[in-house]
């Protein structure tokens, strides 16, 4: 069993232990990669923690995943009609302007979530919240939970081309998939994932008591902070 540091959150370790076999060859252009179980038991860690650290490499553009069947190293050759450069997205300032994609997508999917939204889409996104507050009580980064929230409001808009664009945008997007956002921040790990899960459930409140504009306006004061923290960690860190 691989020796997991405890300085990071264990689906880092094992999305960093997982990009080195890839990038190594010992898991080539096609490939699938272990199932859930067999990382499981090889990590040592939780299922949670596994799904994160795959859904990190999916945001990535290393895998991709076919429900119920399980994750594939991408072909060489596959190459999504859109792309933002990946490597880019370690720089801060890249994150930051990126975060202004979704600023504009994703304030007008919750507004019309708002309006359209099901009992179905709402019991989706309470889904989501649980597996959020499960991962941060796990020590993980709660990324596929977040995931989970922002597509079940793009389904809720009821226009596919919402949910078409952030399967795309969203995985590569949310920035704690390629920068460990709470290691930029003041507070802990977890007061940082604490944080982002209110703001989340400030959006599904309006969402759910069918508010568009508290919906619009909570989504991008969200995803505005997000940007905003990113900022000042980055004028902090340019001046020391």
């Amino acid at each position: 069993m691989p020796v997991l540091r405890r300085r990071d959150t264990l689906s880092h370790q094992v999305l960093e232990a997982m990009r080195e076999r890839i990038a190594n060859g010992d898991f080539k252009s096609g490939e699938k990669l272990p199932s859930e179980q067999e990382l499981i038991e090889e990590f040592g860690v939780s299922r949670t923690v596994v799904r994160e650290a795959i859904a990190s490499l999916k945001a990535m553009g290393i895998v991709s995943t076919q429900q119920g069947v399980g994750a594939f190293v991408v072909q060489l050759s596959e190459s999504p009609a859109f792309q933002i450069e990946r490597a880019s997205l370690d720089i801060i300032h890249e994150a930051v302007s990126v975060l202004e994609v979704r600023i504009s997508l994703e304030t007008e999917a919750a507004y019309l979530a708002a309006e359209r939204r099901s009992a179905s889409d709402i019991e989706a996104m309470k889904a989501a919240l649980r597996d959020m507050e499960v991962s941060i009580a796990e020590n993980g980064d709660a990324v596929q939970a977040d995931l989970d929230f922002h597509s079940a409001i793009a389904r809720a808009t009821g226009n596919k081309h919402f949910l078409s664009l952030f399967s795309y945008l969203g995985t590569l997007l949310i920035p704690r998939t390629r920068l460990q956002t709470f290691q930029l921040q003041t507070s802990s790990r977890e007061d940082y994932l604490r944080r982002i899960l209110r703001e989340h459930a400030i959006i599904f409140q309006a969402i759910e008591g069918q508010e568009p504009d508290h919906a619009r306006d909570a989504m991008r004061s969200h995803l505005g902070s997000s940007r905003d923290r990113l900022i000042a960690s980055s004028r902090k860190r340019g001046s020391n």
